[in-house]
């Protein structure tokens, strides 16, 4: 008889299917590593067992203990098989912006899931990293896996899916590629590679909001890039131990709707019915390919998950159109916003070295009712509203003589060019009275409330 003795056995060993369609016009052979074969339906049943195993090993967890991890839900998944197969709970702590069916399938095996808000800081205490933290402090014999920092999540693509792709492309393989959310898929699988080719050139895809691409090519962790963004699986705000940045030779970034519009090419076209994050990285890959493959060379993408998780987003027409991804209306995103003002409207800002009083002349100058604060390089470090200083002048009419330093408010929170009007409008308050968002020139545009209520009359 031939079987498996639990479901973690059925891990990895996954398909290489060639892309045909969607690739049209592009030298070379690409090829998708399909990863929803594993059990779990992504590639991350593969470090979820190697980080519970490592953890045996090492003595850290102890039969009927609970493990503890914060996840964008597929990591949750594999652990979740894996606890199941060994005896272990689970609890998990998400992000709000994970899909519902996410949620929904952890606790449909077991898990206890934790939601926490996603717009805070990594350090904040409602964070969903700091509160997987503290529960793993609070619960006795838990287990934290930490898959941004632990390096088994390396270990398990080194041991495996580089191995596999060599062989299924007999040595032939010119190029990977996959999205970098941890870093270990890349960085394992990419370190096998080149250490039996070291020609082997690998493309990171990254996504807007994210600290990845600049840091790799400037070396400076630029807290200006990270804002809110909805794809999820890939990008950080933090820089992972996973995160090898000498074994990813480029990045490309990708925004959410070329990657929602692409995975659903790939269902379409491809019959790959896969995950948000496959279409960035399929996206970003042929954007990379379109310019450097040749015909001669193999590259390969590996697409992390399956489109069950993303029913009600990516694959929802109304969801798309609501989010302007499939269009519905004029101006729907901040992208159409900021086109509509044809370049007029430059992005007026003050130092914060600057006197209070010269500030508001400058604001009344240009009608402007708010302005972005920068320091001595240029940064963004704070803002400027005439309601606030007002309030400030009347309580005491020194300050007009004060650096603006002095009396800022918390920078404009910065925004993906693809968040739509309604979006935009529920992160405008009285603590966040404008907008900044780059395009895709790096150049930094404001949108304010009446730019929203322009875009919402026209």
């Amino acid at each position: 008889m031939k079987y498996y003795n639990s479901i973690i056995d059925t891990i990895g060993d996954t398909p290489l299917v060639k892309l045909n369609k969607v690739t049209k016009g592009i030298p070379g052979t690409i090829l998708a590593k399909v990863e929803y074969f594993n059990p779990g339906n992504s590639v991350k049943d593969r470090i979820a067992v190697r980080m519970i195993e490592d953890a045996e090993k090492a003595g850290v967890i102890k039969p009927g203990g609970t493990i503890i991890e914060g996840t964008s839900g597929n990591t949750g998944f594999g652990l979740a098989l894996a606890a199941i197969a060994k005896g272990y709970k689970c609890i998990f702590t998400m992000a709000d912006k994970q899909s519902k069916e996410k949620i929904d399938i952890l606790r449909a095996v077991g898990a206890d899931v934790v939601v926490c808000p996603t717009n805070v800081e990594p350090e904040d205490p409602r964070s969903y990293y700091s509160v997987a933290k503290r529960l793993n402090q609070e619960i006795p014999n838990s287990f934290y896996p930490n898959q941004y920092d632990n390096l088994s999540n390396t270990a398990a693509h080194y041991d495996t899916t580089g191995p596999e792709i060599w062989r299924d492309t007999t040595g032939r393989i010119t190029h990977f590629a996959s999205g970098v959310g941890t870093g270990g898929t890349i960085c394992g699988t990419a370190k096998y590679l080149k250490e039996q080719k070291s020609g082997v050139v690998t493309v990171g895809i990254d996504t807007y909001g994210s600290v990845f691409k600049k840091y790799k090519e400037t070396g400076v962790f630029d807290e200006g890039e990270i804002y809110p963004y909805l794809t999820e699986g890939i990008g950080e705000d933090i820089l992972p131990k996973n995160v090898d940045f000498n074994l990813i030779d480029h990045f490309v970034k990708v925004t959410d709707k070329d990657s929602a519009i692409m995975a659903r090419r790939l269902s379409k076209e491809e019959g790959l019915f896969v995950g948000w994050s496959c279409g960035s990285a399929v996206h970003g890959a042929l954007e990379w390919a379109r310019e450097n493959l040749k015909e001669e060379d193999v590259m390969v993408i590996l697409l992390p998950d399956h489109g069950t998780r993303y029913l009600a987003k990516i694959y929802n027409d109304t969801w798309m159109k609501d989010h302007g991804f499939l269009e519905s209306r004029e101006f729907s995103t901040a992208r159409d916003i900021i086109r509509s003002k044809n370049g007029k409207a430059q992005l007026t800002t003050v130092g914060q070295t600057m006197r209070v009083g010269e500030a508001i002349r400058l604001l009344n100058q240009h009608s402007i009712s708010q302005i972005p604060v920068t320091d001595e390089n240029g940064l963004i470090v704070g803002s400027l509203t005439d309601s606030d200083i007002l309030g400030k002048l009347i309580e005491d009419p020194t300050i007009k003589d004060a650096p603006i330093g002095q009396v800022m408010d918390k920078p404009f929170k910065f925004v993906a060019l693809d968040n739509t009007v309604d979006v935009l409008s529920s992160l405008i308050d009285r603590e966040n009275k404008a907008l900044l968002v780059r395009d895709e020139n790096q150049q930094v545009h404001i949108i304010t409330q009446a730019d929203l209520l322009a875009a919402l009359t026209i």
